[in-house]
């Protein structure tokens, strides 16, 4: 067989020869011959979890596709809406398709009055927009309890349009709450994006005139977080789907994932960062404090990219078209700085550290003058459409409950002593 391994059981002498395909091994294959041992793989860094057609992924060579189509050209020539279509249905939509699509988007922009009047009021005036939006997310099952017939794809459509829809709408709503600013209902002759910029800012005006620069970058900035293969929040939409929870249920569990700093929260990671370093003059010695191990250079390196993130370079193009319309964050020179630096430096070029998308993205919503609690919801609002595509996928394929293995490292088994007699 030319494209196999072969593993031999050393207690034994017993063999067995292992087809590769699509790039990996069959545990299954594996556990013939091995039965009763576990892989032992913290974070699942070198386990495939399952099978996918929906996002590819080279981080040695620095490419990203959805669909087979790459990331550049989609951030170019396509918008969200579009590149959610793809996605979910697996090819970019006609002309007539899109047009539907959109017009089942506009249709379910809006939410339950009982949602905003009574669910929404019931958060602290301080409550983090994030946490807000995973019980938001989690409370439209309540609202819409046919969702639980997933495999009932005219039902399943329905709620999939409903989430993308109401995702905005339920974070614009998150932020005006924490801000004390009245809600603003969806504009439905809006684009997907002007009308999320709507319900953030709009105050007295009739209505809200996005400025076209702003609303296209935010809606490129949608594009490339839309998906991004088995990540952490992906992963938990998979498991909780698995048990065959409902869309609304399962969106709200992967929302909480990427509520967790390590996933949703890179980019305000950065700010603080570059916050610290405080001009461009103390980038030298702050690259030196980083080699010598004091500190974290935030917003390089990825756990799947080992060269250059090809998102991170379409984003420091539209910080710059961005900043001609708000004018320049100041800590943008910072960053240039800082990146020139560590790109210079063999000691990163070695580890393969190279500015990823979150370096950049935080600038952008910082100018655009979205507080940094909003950073994590702006993740999520477009990353929805990728957690909807993968947990349709893995409801058509059938896949089994999770139910990963663990290696026990506690005591054998002993007698139960009574409380008297414990020492």
């Amino acid at each position: 067989m030319a494209d196999s391994v072969t593993i031999t059981d050393n207690r034994t002498g017993q063999s067995i020869e292992v087809p590769i395909t699509d790039g990996g091994v069959s545990a299954t294959e594996w556990s013939k011959l091995l039965p009763g041992l576990w892989f032992y793989d913290p974070g699942f860094s070198s386990t495939a979890e399952c099978e996918s057609s929906i996002t590819y992924i080279d981080g040695d060579a620095g490419i990203l596709r959805y669909r087979g189509y790459p990331i550049e050209q989609l951030a170019e020539h396509s918008t969200y809406l579009e590149v959610a279509y793809l996605l979910l249905n697996g090819e970019l939509p006609t002309t007539a398709e899109l047009e539907t699509w959109e017009g089942e988007i506009r249709r379910h922009t809006f939410i339950h009055e009982n949602m905003r009047k009574r669910f929404l009021d019931g958060f602290h005036y301080d409550a983090h927009p994030m946490g807000m939006l995973v019980s938001e997310i989690a409370a439209l099952s309540t609202f819409y309890p046919a969702a639980k017939r997933i495999f009932d794809l005219g039902q399943r459509h329905e709620d999939i349009v409903r989430l993308i829809a109401k995702t905005p709408t339920l974070a614009a709503a998150a932020h005006r709450h924490s801000a004390g600013m009245p809600f603003v209902y969806p504009d439905n002759a809006l684009s997907f994006a002007e009308n999320f910029l709507s319900m953030m800012w709009k105050m007295a005006e009739p209505r809200y005139e996005a400025h076209p620069t702003l609303a296209r970058a935010i809606d490129v900035l949608f594009v490339l977080h839309a998906d991004h293969e088995q990540n952490c929040s992906t992963t938990t939409m998979r498991v909780v789907g698995s048990a065959h929870a409902d869309p609304f249920s399962a969106c709200a569990a992967a929302a909480a994932a990427l509520y967790g700093p390590r996933h949703g929260g890179a980019n305000e990671a950065v700010l603080r960062m570059l916050t610290a370093i405080g001009s461009i003059e103390n980038v030298p010695d702050f690259v030196r404090s980083v080699k010598e191990g004091h500190g974290r250079l935030q917003g390089f390196g990825h756990r799947v990219y080992k060269n250059y993130d090809p998102r991170a370079k379409i984003v420091r193009e539209i910080a710059y078209q961005v900043f001609e319309v708000t004018g320049k964050n100041p800590l943008l020179d910072i960053a240039l700085k800082l990146e020139e630096a560590a790109l210079a430096d063999e000691y990163f070029v070695s580890r393969k550290l190279y500015p990823n998308v979150d370096f950049y993205s935080g600038l952008i919503y910082q100018a655009m003058g979205f507080p940094v609690d909003m950073f994590p919801v702006l993740f999520a609002i477009p990353r929805t459409a990728g957690w909807l595509a993968h947990w349709a996928e893995m409801l058509d394929a059938n896949t089994k409950i999770a139910r990963p293995r663990q290696l026990y490292t506690g005591s054998p088994e002993r007698p139960y002593v009574a409380i008297g007699e414990r020492t």
